[in-house]
């Protein structure tokens, strides 16, 4: 990797070659870290640790994960299509298995591409499932489901599983090196 000084960063053509050591060591975290927010949600709802999930309401203990959520949704244009799946077999497992995968992938740095895309989609429709438009919405059009959204798509976009995870050894997987979106 090459050096820019940093009276030329200005007629840097190629972004990408601006990456540093320091820069792909921060992504490391900032991946590890998003991870862990979609994987402690996975472990809080499992097993209810008292955290956003009382033990009683936990997963193992017959509560929904997504029950209380979904049937609160208040406004919004698809206020009664949340309402009709809170609490449903297909809800609470594809959300359980989205939180799981999602946090798995970034700790590990494999398949950001999909943990990137899947992420985005589930907090696209949480934000749409909380309508932040509605009144009391600290900010209506950029709140944290957007920007997990955006961490998400930056972190595969920068392989950032290369660094301090198996994202390069993911890479050459016969599998991945065949179908590159697995990456």
């Amino acid at each position: 990797m090459t050096t820019i000084a940093a009276h030329r960063l200005e007629q840097v053509e190629a972004p990408g070659s601006m990456l540093t050591k320091s820069a792909a060591k921060a992504l490391a975290v900032l991946r590890v870290a998003t991870g862990f927010v979609f994987l402690w949600a996975f472990l809080d709802k499992t097993f209810g640790f008292g955290y956003a999930t009382p033990s009683a309401k936990a997963w193992i203990n017959g509560g929904s994960p997504t029950k209380g959520f979904l049937s609160n949704v208040e406004a919004g244009p698809l206020q009664g299509f949340f309402h009709d799946i809170a609490g449903t077999t297909l809800a609470d497992w594809g959300f359980m298995i989205g939180l799981l995968g999602i946090g798995l992938a970034m700790i590990l740095g494999i398949g950001l591409r999909v943990a990137a895309v899947s992420g985005a989609v589930m907090m696209a429709l949480m934000w749409l499932a909380e309508w932040p438009v509605a009144s009391g919405s600290s900010n209506p059009i950029v709140d944290y489901h957007v920007v997990y959204a955006l961490v998400g798509i930056v972190l595969a976009l920068t392989y950032a599983g290369h660094t301090w995870g198996l994202g390069r050894l993911w890479a050459r997987l016969p599998l991945v090196q065949k179908n590159r979106w697995l990456i």
